[in-house]
């Protein structure tokens, strides 16, 4: 290839490079509209789970509590120390609570119960052994 052709594709190849990074350029953010004022979350109105089981938890001072959403029929268990620290009540009356080694949450849907009466399973018995010879 000869130097003027080796130009002229690289020159080509740049523009391509330049006019695909222009496109792919973010465009101008749009103002936002004004955010509606909110009304603040006050824990005491809010809706409650009911809490329907407590376990030991697998560590020293923790619990696993079963607590039921009655609302959406949902089950979470909850994997929770029996304290944890938190800060004096800030200005708005809520507290924060810092960084916590263990807890945790998982939550499934509830389903039909099953019935009163299950099926009975097959019976098993215990593998062939053969005879003791003397």
């Amino acid at each position: 290839m000869t130097a003027t052709k080796w130009i002229v594709a690289a020159g080509t190849a740049l523009t391509l490079l330049s006019v695909a990074g222009v496109a792919q350029a973010p465009k101008a953010q749009q103002p936002q509209q004004p955010a509606q004022p909110q009304e603040p979350v006050t824990w005491d109105r809010m809706p409650r789970m009911q809490l329907e089981a407590s376990y030991a938890g697998p560590m020293k001072d923790t619990t696993i509590q079963r607590w039921r959403d009655p609302g959406l029929n949902v089950v979470c268990y909850l994997y929770v120390p029996f304290t944890a620290q938190h800060s004096p009540p800030t200005a708005t009356g809520y507290v924060q609570y810092g960084p916590n080694i263990i807890g945790s949450i998982s939550c499934v849907p509830v389903i039909a119960s099953a019935p009163s009466n299950p099926a009975p399973t097959a019976k098993v018995t215990p593998p062939h052994t053969p005879a003791k010879q003397p």
